[in-house]
């Protein structure tokens, strides 16, 4: 299990600083971003993706 959380958090991690370094509108929000779960991060990094496709 410790593998486990290890490997969330560290994509968790990786997810919030993609957001912060893309210049979104989330590149000031670091501290509510830590506070999202890793499936909520994923699916406002895929919206953000998808918005700068556009």
């Amino acid at each position: 299990m410790q593998y486990l959380r290890k490997a969330i958090e560290k994509k968790r991690q990786y997810l919030i600083d993609l957001l912060v370094k893309s210049g979104s509108e989330y590149q000031h929000s670091e501290p509510a971003l830590q506070k999202l779960t890793l499936t909520e991060l994923e699916d406002i990094s895929k919206r953000n993706s998808n918005s700068c496709r556009h």
